[in-house]
């Protein structure tokens, strides 16, 4: 016997319709935020940044690539990181190159950016098999929050584990100006690989739901 509770499909009716009750609220509050993220105030940036990318140094403003929205991920991956770039961002970075088109096709650029070399990065992208932009922001004090890291997971010492902080910040382009709209850093939900949203779907727990592999680095 399954250790689960096991019902009838009578019970098991009434308690799915209880839980989308939940559902629906959340959709709802969902919708709200998603309008008050909106609303939020532009701000200008001001200062000219230049990050190293595979096709030479470019501008913020370059990197919208002839869009007028972009929208940044920020892998961790510091400088003295040796054993890659974070599990967890890696994980969830592989499910990007398949939303490229899309974003593209309503006038959104999507990067990802990390502090790491760009030589490092491009490896990095490589042994991964991803296709999206990823430059980096090595030397230069690209703004992005601070968060605690996992060192041994990556192979650098704490502290530079505290100069990442996996996340997405948002611009716009309007008339010449680049403009700040938005950023959310882990551990918001936001900032979650979308297999964990799937996972959440099925009928068991994960024992190591709290544990990011990177893909070629799987247990057998």
């Amino acid at each position: 016997m399954p250790e689960h509770k096991v019902g009838t499909r009578e019970e098991w009716q009434a308690a799915r319709d209880e839980l989308a009750k939940l559902e629906g609220e959340q959709a709802e509050r969902g919708e709200e935020i998603k309008q008050k993220r909106r609303e939020l105030p532009w701000v200008p940036v001001e200062k000219e940044y230049e990050f190293d990318t595979e096709d030479g140094k470019k501008t913020l403003a370059e990197l919208f690539d002839g869009r007028t929205q972009l929208l940044a991920y920020n892998i961790m991956y510091g400088p003295d990181y040796e054993l890659g770039a974070c599990p967890g961002c890696t994980s969830l970075a592989d499910e990007f190159d398949g939303g490229l088109i899309h974003m593209n096709k309503r006038d959104v650029t999507f990067i990802c950016f990390s502090r790491a070399p760009i030589d490092r990065l491009v490896a990095y992208k490589k042994r991964m098999g991803w296709r999206f932009p990823y430059v980096s922001t090595n030397g230069t004090d690209f703004p992005f929050e601070s968060l605690r890291f996992w060192s041994k997971q990556v192979g650098a010492r704490l502290e530079d584990g505290l100069r990442e902080a996996p996340g997405y910040i948002a611009f716009a382009r309007e008339n010449g100006t680049v403009y700040h709209t938005y950023t959310v850093t882990a551990p918001d939900p936001f900032v979650s690989p979308f297999f964990g949203f799937l996972l959440d779907r099925t009928p068991k727990p994960q024992r190591d739901e709290m544990r990011a592999y990177r893909k070629d680095e799987y247990p057998e």
